[in-house]
């Protein structure tokens, strides 16, 4: 019993310095991203520039809401779980963060929900995807910006217009982003007559899937109708190129994938036609905030916004949102100014569902447009997809 009181009243100092803190001085906020060790830091780093334009954004090039500077802190993960969980408790304990920012990897990123809750201050997930970081094992100070594994599919499978004569394979990678992605598929095909006759999950890193591919086709090849790989990878690779190189199409077999970052879509130029979902591509919203977003990133980098760029402006956007709504920074006001909470991103409105706090947003049908002038293929759009159109599971209730 003397244990739970001093661990209830070590939070309940924390809690308390947090709000003081923020009352006296500036507001601190977190970015826990992996920086280092991973061929995912290029998503860390697109994060990271977005989450300031879209502070820089909020405030007018202020950096201040409420008459406080923002002071923005970096840890790096290093995409070890220990290890983030480790500097997430730095930033709410030593830092003394009002809220935290990450991950950038599912597997990572779940490792730091309890963190969050144990503090008893907001992580708002960004870039990470899998369902599960707002579902049985999440928590109520849990909030998430990013879109989610079901958004994925349910938009994959929309611009796959499933039916009775589609039968499908999938592939994608042996961890919560694979899995998660998978099941959502599956979910989304549901009542819909389409068939999924293999699944194949290779490890992290992999680079040879040519015992994947065989199996697809041979689950495949004699079935009659429409018949598709579906590859769900973050990592590299290289699966569509290789699988490709193997010639799916002798058995009249496409292949169909979701959007990537700028450079990874040279590689989609093996696949003129293809079509599939993307999260964004710069070119594809029509809103202010975009048209600023592509400028000053044009302006300043001398290249367009990528993938994550936008994902971290929508994650700045969110906070200083919440910051201006209330006077009152301490958690528990900050939970119920964000549930329900919609704000304007560079891909137009969102909304935290108040249910699991998971962003509701748009996705976009793309099909792949080859021009010569372009350095990459062109995810070029055939429609949104409104985030009512697809039927997102609730992760977990907070209202618990």
């Amino acid at each position: 019993m003397k244990k739970l009181v001093s661990t209830l009243a070590v939070a309940t100092a924390l809690s308390l310095a947090g709000i003081a803190s923020a009352a006296d001085g500036p507001v601190k906020i977190a970015l826990v991203h992996g920086l280092s060790g991973s061929t995912f830091e290029a998503f860390s780093k697109q994060s990271h520039t977005g989450f300031k334009l879209g502070l820089e954004y909020a405030t007018g090039g202020t950096m201040k809401i409420n008459g406080h500077d923002i002071e923005i802190i970096e840890k790096d993960t290093q995409f070890k779980p220990d290890v983030a969980r480790a500097v997430l408790a730095e930033a709410y304990g030593d830092d003394d963060v009002l809220i935290a920012v990450g991950g950038t990897s599912s597997g990572v990123t779940k490792g730091m929900l309890p963190i969050a809750e144990e503090y008893e201050r907001i992580l708002l997930v960004e870039p990470a995807v899998a369902d599960s970081l707002t579902g049985p094992d999440s928590n109520r100070y849990v909030f998430k910006t990013s879109r989610n594994s079901s958004m994925d599919m349910q938009a994959q499978a929309l611009a796959l217009k499933p039916g009775p004569d589609l039968h499908v394979a999938t592939l994608a990678e042996d961890y919560a982003f694979g899995k998660d992605g998978i099941a959502a598929f599956k979910k989304a095909l549901e009542g819909s007559g389409a068939t999924i006759v293999a699944e194949e999950y290779v490890p992290l890193k992999t680079t040879d899937f040519t015992a994947a591919a065989e199996r697809m086709f041979a689950a495949l090849k004699d079935k009659d109708g429409r018949k598709v790989i579906l590859i769900y990878v973050a990592g590299g690779g290289d699966p569509m190129g290789k699988i490709k190189a193997m010639q799916p199409e002798r058995y009249d077999i496409e292949i169909s994938t979701g959007g990537h970052i700028l450079p990874v879509l040279p590689t989609y130029k093996r696949v003129p036609g293809m079509e599939g979902a993307i999260y964004y591509y710069f070119e594809n919203p029509d809103n202010p905030i975009n048209d600023w977003l592509v400028e000053e990133h044009n302006k300043r980098f001398g290249s367009p916004p990528d993938f994550f760029t936008a994902g971290g402006m929508a994650a700045g956007l969110a906070v200083a949102k919440a910051l201006q709504s209330t006077d009152d920074w301490d958690t528990e006001s900050l939970i119920e100014t964000m549930e329900g909470m919609s704000w304007d991103t560079p891909k137009g409105q969102m909304t935290f569902r108040p249910e699991d706090h998971q962003a509701l947003q748009s996705m976009y049908h793309f099909k792949i447009k080859v021009d010569d002038a372009v350095d990459w293929a062109i995810p070029e759009l055939v429609r949104e997809i409104k985030a009512g159109e697809m039927e997102i599971p609730v992760g977990r209730n907070n209202q618990e």
